[in-house]
């Protein structure tokens, strides 16, 4: 698999890997929010203790050749404060997108910019075919920047993903990617 760059930036982002240090900056920016965290899989975090555990283990994964999961933090260039996440999971001959963006900074393009880097690294790798993300059926706003970043629509996953704050049942979601 690729590796991917530790850093990146964007016109208006940077975009670093994540340290236990971070957690407490993390979760006032984004994953503390059960707005934010709403269509994702996981919950909110109320405890700053198991998302330092999480983030530790995010950031060994980048120490590590066997990593098949890289995360970022997302960062406005003036501010050191993280504002949201970006990840990448490889799978055979593509890649998984995900993102998490705090509501402070909804609605300014950000994670669209930062997407579009990740899906434009993701093309320029030999060994991958395929860019990918999916967001809940009900998650407009994510489909659009998934669309804004130049991923095409493939359909609908019917019951794919749980959203444990929505509920247990698993539920309809969008499925985007770019491919080559």
């Amino acid at each position: 698999m690729p590796r991917p760059p530790e850093s990146f930036h964007t016109p208006r982002l940077f975009a670093r890997k994540p340290q236990a240090a971070d957690a407490e900056a993390v979760l006032a920016a984004y994953a503390g929010d059960p707005e934010v965290t709403r269509y994702l899989s996981w919950r909110n975090y109320t405890d700053v203790a198991p998302l330092r555990e999480f983030l530790r283990g995010v950031a060994q994964t980048w120490e590590s050749d066997e990593g098949r999961h890289y995360a970022w933090l997302l960062f406005r260039r003036e501010i050191e404060t993280p504002i949201g996440s970006i990840g990448i999971n490889f799978d055979g001959h593509g890649a998984m997108l995900g993102y998490v963006l705090g509501r402070a900074n909804w609605g300014q393009g950000f994670m669209t910019e930062a997407l579009s880097y990740v899906v434009a690294w993701t093309m320029a790798q030999p060994a991958l075919f395929r860019a990918w993300a999916f967001c809940d059926a009900e998650n407009l706003a994510s489909a659009r920047v998934m669309e804004k970043a130049g991923l095409v629509r493939e359909g609908l996953l019917r019951r794919w993903h749980v959203c444990p704050t929505i509920g247990p049942a698993p539920r309809d979601c969008l499925v985007y990617a770019k491919v080559r």
